[in-house]
């Protein structure tokens, strides 16, 4: 008579205790309502809840990926570009996360396309191409104050590709082009000055000296000789001009 209490109310305290004895992870917390109150945050670990009176929501604290889709995006400047990003982030309050928005993931994942809009619509497109890492960082530290009163921490956010139309892919090859074209005429140009300075000192030497000039020119012909496709042809009187003003220089000399 005695077992057959005993064996029902053995299983009744047995159905109550695995419906009272939970356990998390490491990576997770549980958030308890009682009586629809907020009771508090549990885990990791086991932990007991009192059965129909509580009710439990368990939330992930490890970091999310959010893959942003492309946006269609008009710049300062009204240049229309499709960008796509990633944006990292993670739980820091579980409670908050629960009570304060109805879905943090669907939230943040809108609330990051909208802010994405909204930054690159105020920077010009050479901004947009070549100052990335500061845009990531505006973007993670506007992200970061709007979902903090949700418990929400946003670690990261990258640009992950930038597409622009085909009409300003080749104005913007066209610009490079003519970037070089224009640093190679500049660096051309300051050749041509270096050369000019160099050849108005040779000017005042040879001013200086006038023999040497026609030992130059003397030198040019031998140079001009060395590739066997000129004959020159002195007579006896050069020959001795030569002679004489060889030993003017090494007078002077």
């Amino acid at each position: 008579m005695v077992s057959e209490i005993i064996f029902p109310v053995l299983v009744i305290f047995i159905a109550i205790l695995s419906q009272a004895l939970k356990m998390v992870k490491e990576y997770e917390r549980v958030v308890i309502f009682r009586l629809g109150r907020l009771s508090g945050v549990k885990g990791p670990g086991l932990f007991l809840i009192i059965p129909i009176i509580d009710t439990v929501v368990k939330i992930d604290l490890r970091v999310v990926t959010i893959d942003v889709p492309k946006q269609a995006v008009i710049t300062k400047d009204n240049v229309t570009v499709e960008v796509d990003a990633v944006v990292y982030y993670k739980v820091v309050e579980p409670g908050a996360a629960v009570t304060e928005v109805e879905n943090y993931r669907y939230a943040t994942s809108m609330l990051s396309q909208t802010t994405l809009r909204d930054v690159l619509g105020q920077i010009e497109l050479d901004d947009v191409l070549s100052q990335r890492e500061q845009i990531n960082k505006d973007i993670q530290e506007l992200l970061d104050a709007s979902t903090d009163p949700w418990g929400i921490k946003v670690t990261s956010v990258t640009l992950r590709d930038v597409s622009l139309p085909d009409t300003m892919l080749r104005a913007i090859a066209k610009q490079a082009e003519a970037e070089r074209e224009k640093r190679s005429r500049i660096i051309l140009a300051e050749g041509e000055f270096k050369a000019a300075e160099k050849m108005k000192e040779a000017a005042k030497l040879y001013q200086e000296v006038p023999v040497a000039i026609k030992l130059r020119e003397l030198q040019t012909y031998a140079e001009i000789a060395r590739e066997k496709n000129m004959i020159i042809i002195s007579s006896s009187t050069e020959l001795g001009q030569v002679a004489a003003l060889s030993q003017a220089v090494a007078k002077q000399i």
